[in-house]
């Protein structure tokens, strides 16, 4: 099965899993049903899958994963003792786990084609991914409260594990309080312990809660930095800051 044949394959598949979507004009060529196919995973409920689809779609993303290119951790200098910075798509890495800026629903981003983190994440790792998380929410039975973290397989991903943590979001021009900076802390913090519980030798972080959720670049890096250093003085990991912004490249390599 060549790849338009794949794809198209996988996207009559959700539009029948999904029959109140009506799809009109698209073209029939590669570029354009793989976006219709991003765009349907972005807005597929979670919900079981048959064998053939998921193999077909494992096929497809596995192999884009190696087109994009697997960054190797051991390919990324050191800027500090067991800490780096990386700039580039998260979901290229291959380290123990990668950590999703995540939203309180902890499924994902449902917006189509939407330039969020977790959009990213869920879009290359699979909608097993959804179902993962949407497992979890259902046991606890409530919102992620913002400060915590959960860890799920990375299904697609060349990480082992994703852990998805839930920022503060800071209304746009305003400073974040006391109370968001601790937050923020929290998340960091959570991530390291669930990866120490979980016995796992590497982590990647992305620039929790800004972007999106508006915290100010330089001070959420101030933060992370701080809580990592703090947790590396009594643990052994490899840390990676994951960057996508030139600013914030800028910032963590300013930092050390």
């Amino acid at each position: 099965m060549n790849r338009l044949t794949l794809i198209k394959f996988l996207n009559a598949s959700l539009l029948n899993m999904m029959p109140q979507l009506k799809i009109v004009n698209v073209p029939d060529d590669v570029t354009a049903q793989r976006k219709l196919l991003r765009a349907l995973m972005n807005v597929c409920p979670p919900m079981n899958f048959d064998e053939k689809f998921l193999r077909l779609q494992d096929e497809l993303l596995s192999a884009e994963v190696q087109e994009r290119g697997v960054v190797k951790i051991s390919d990324i200098p050191n800027v500090a003792p067991h800490i780096k910075i990386w700039r580039g798509d998260i979901t290229r890495l291959e380290v123990d786990a990668i950590v999703n800026a995540a939203n309180e629903k902890l499924l994902g981003c449902f917006i189509p084609l939407h330039g969020c983190i977790d959009n990213a994440i869920h879009s290359a790792a699979g909608l097993q991914l959804r179902a993962a998380c949407n497992k979890i929410m259902e046991e606890q039975g409530h919102d992620e409260p913002t400060g915590h973290a959960k860890i799920t397989p990375a299904f697609n991903l060349p990480s082992k594990f994703i852990l998805h943590t839930v920022g503060p979001i800071i209304p746009e021009n305003r400073e974040p309080t006391v109370a968001e900076e601790n937050l923020l802390a929290a998340c960091y913090e959570s991530c390291l312990t669930l990866a120490a519980e979980h016995n796992l030798m590497s982590l990647a972080f992305c620039c929790i809660s800004t972007g999106e959720f508006h915290f100010p670049n330089r001070r959420a890096a101030e933060i992370a930095v701080a809580t990592v250093k703090n947790f590396l003085s009594t643990h052994e990991l490899e840390i990676v800051f994951n960057v996508f912004k030139e600013l914030d490249e800028k910032i963590y390599h300013e930092m050390f």
